[in-house]
């Protein structure tokens, strides 16, 4: 149930469609809060060591190739190239990786709220799988149409959540050091706010001129 706290081992992070050629089907968030997001998710599931599943078509049109910054954090990471299917699920291979996970709990984001992220986590509802739907590593092509997808899915039973809430419940505190700090560096690294509070500290440490 969604009261059971989100642990690195009961839950796998499933990224949808990152891709550049979806760049202009983005109106609701900038384009930049989108990737900077999805980047996050996947550092996190570094961080916790768990189980990532991500899926793009081929490196063609309409999709073409995931967003250079998620690329890189993935490395040689496989990703499922499926032909066709805006339900991930659609594809075997996908359904093949989601299972072998062995996770019920499901932490989602696509790239279009609306359709690849929206059909993809209602099929894993019907298959049994909690899903948390990444709200600010998703977009669509305005607010509207982004806040309309995530009603449509909390109806069905889905939990919105953010990546910054995501991380926080899988560390819980602090003093677990395994990950302590490997976390604290993706909320430097995709968190503004935090990273302007830290330079106005630094600067406010700094000896006056003079």
């Amino acid at each position: 149930m969604a009261r059971t706290p989100l642990s690195p081992d009961n839950s796998a992070i499933v990224l949808v469609d990152h891709a550049i050629g979806f760049s202009n089907l983005i109106g609701s968030h900038t384009v930049e809060e989108v990737v900077s997001g999805t980047v996050a998710l996947a550092k996190i599931a570094k961080v916790f060591d768990m189980p990532l599943v991500v899926t793009n078509g081929l490196d063609e049109a309409p999709s073409g190739p995931l967003f250079p910054e998620l690329a890189e954090v993935l490395g040689d990471h496989p990703v499922v190239r499926r032909r066709e299917g805006f339900d991930a699920f659609l594809d075997e291979d996908f359904a093949a990786a989601i299972e072998a996970t062995g996770r019920r709990r499901l932490i989602m984001a696509g790239v279009q709220t609306d359709v690849c992220l929206a059909l993809t986590a209602l099929t894993a509802l019907d298959r049994g799988h909690e899903v948390y739907a990444v709200v600010d590593a998703s977009a669509a092509t305005t607010r509207e149409t982004h806040d309309t997808a995530v009603l449509r899915l909390v109806q069905a039973g889905v939990v919105p959540v953010n990546w910054l809430a995501v991380g926080s419940e899988l560390q819980r505190t602090w003093t677990d050091e395994r990950t302590a700090s490997g976390f604290a560096q993706v909320i430097f690294e995709h968190l503004g706010s935090w990273r302007h509070h830290h330079a106005l500290t630094a600067n406010a440490h700094e000896p006056a001129a003079g």
